[in-house]
């Protein structure tokens, strides 16, 4: 058994007497396991000691490089015990470094691999489960395309079509055909394009952690990938539906082909009416009806419930709750989804209800998650700052609304409706 393998069962027996002694009622036999895990953990613990300075010392033995580490498989167990690794390096009173923060290659980053700054590279497979749950539960980013970028890049540059009118002689931007006699000249036309540039934001996190947190990997571990991925996609969502593009992505709300529908003659503050919503689906862009998601504040849903069609005497529901007449596990407008998300404004506001093709942005994400830690800024109270940065930018793929060929209402696979104050 090599170092790291100790190490690992060094870990997963901290843990489990953790996960022992956390219980609501812990028993006495739950106290002797947890003894007896802890026991021999320091057992474990000291035999890694003795490896280490043996492996240290000048015995003519070559030592490991950092890619010999880290072709023996994971470096660190768990996020949790690669953090703990990370607060260590930063502390003036951590005799040496741990020499596993060096196995984990450069190419596969987190941060820059200096030890007296505090920073060190996130292993790739630890990383990855990050940046998952990181988008799990963002209704709207989980829908957008992604693109990854170089190392060496800031941002990402798209050529595209640049098509505002479908009217006679605009069709690709200014692509026309023509009926003519079979001795006539065609005269020539083009098509004009456009690039789109995404530049990288960056978006910040720090979390503090006691040194009691920090003796306990396990627990350390539940708190940063619950607590960070969670807030680093409220907010990267937030930026992508509202954001004013100043040092954050550029959101469908403030965006030049944002469609918002007038509300009706007469209509009352602070409602929402069938005849906002069929003029809503009219101004979206025909192929986005496929995929197009309806995103609401749920001050909305009370209206939707009551939404009805009069059809003579009578009347037919509009909306179609979840698991209902819908039989779907969302409620639906014209078939499309109706999802409740915080980052639309109260009923009544612009933006309280979208009707968006999210495949119609793009998200541009560099490598993975940078941490750092100090224990410099709450030595006093015992605590480490972990800061977290995220490079990320975003932008719609539309310049602006499309005018079709025999209409002068335009289209957009981003509509929504004005405010009623």
């Amino acid at each position: 058994m090599d170092i790291n393998d100790l190490r690992r069962q060094r870990e997963t027996l901290k843990a489990e007497a953790s996960a022992l002694l956390s219980c609501e009622a812990v028993s006495d036999e739950d106290m002797t396991q947890a003894e007896a895990k802890l026991a021999e953990a320091d057992k474990v613990e000291a035999r890694i000691r003795l490896l280490d300075r043996a492996q240290s010392e000048d015995s003519g033995a070559p030592l490991e490089t950092p890619e010999q580490m880290a072709n023996q498989g994971r470096p660190f167990a768990t996020l949790g015990e690669q953090l703990r690794a990370v607060a260590a390096a930063s502390s003036p009173a951590s005799p040496q470094v741990d020499r596993r923060l060096f196995a984990v290659k450069a190419a596969t980053g987190l941060s820059e691999n200096v030890p007296s700054d505090g920073g060190f590279l996130v292993q790739q497979d630890l990383i990855a489960g990050l940046l998952r749950r990181a988008y799990e539960g963002g209704e709207f980013i989980s829908r957008c395309r992604q693109f990854t970028i170089s190392q060496n890049s800031d941002r990402l540059s798209l050529p595209y079509l640049d098509e505002t009118s479908r009217a006679d002689g605009s069709r690709a931007g200014g692509v026309r055909g023509y009926w003519e006699d079979e001795a006539d000249d065609a005269a020539a036309s083009r098509p004009k394009f456009g690039r789109l540039e995404i530049v990288l934001n960056e978006l910040k996190a720090l979390c503090y952690a006691t040194d009691r947190v920090l003796a306990d990997a396990a627990a350390l571990q539940s708190v940063i990938e619950t607590a960070f991925p969670e807030e680093l996609r409220f907010k990267l969502q937030d930026a992508v539906i509202r954001g004013d593009g100043a040092g954050k992505p550029l959101g469908v709300l403030g965006c030049p082909a944002l469609v918002s529908v007038a509300k009706e003659d007469g209509q009352a503050a602070d409602t929402l009416l069938y005849e906002n919503i069929v003029k809503m689906w009219a101004r979206l862009w025909a192929p986005s009806r496929r995929s197009a998601v309806w995103f609401i504040n749920q001050d909305v849903e009370p209206q939707l419930y009551s939404m009805s069609l009069a059809v003579g005497t009578g009347g037919v529901p509009v909306y179609m709750p979840a698991n209902g007449l819908a039989g779907q596990p969302y409620g639906t407008l014209f078939g499309r989804p109706v999802i409740a998300i915080e980052h639309a404004d109260t009923v009544g506001d612009q933006g309280d209800i979208l009707l968006a093709d999210a495949s119609q942005y793009a998200i541009v994400t560099k490598g993975g998650i940078q941490a750092a830690s100090s224990i410099h800024v709450n030595f006093i109270y015992g605590e480490t700052v972990f800061r977290f940065n995220y490079r990320v930018g975003g932008q719609p793929l539309w310049k602006s609304a499309l005018t079709p060929f025999q209409s002068t209402s335009t289209l957009s696979p981003f509509i929504t409706l004005d405010a009623r104050a």
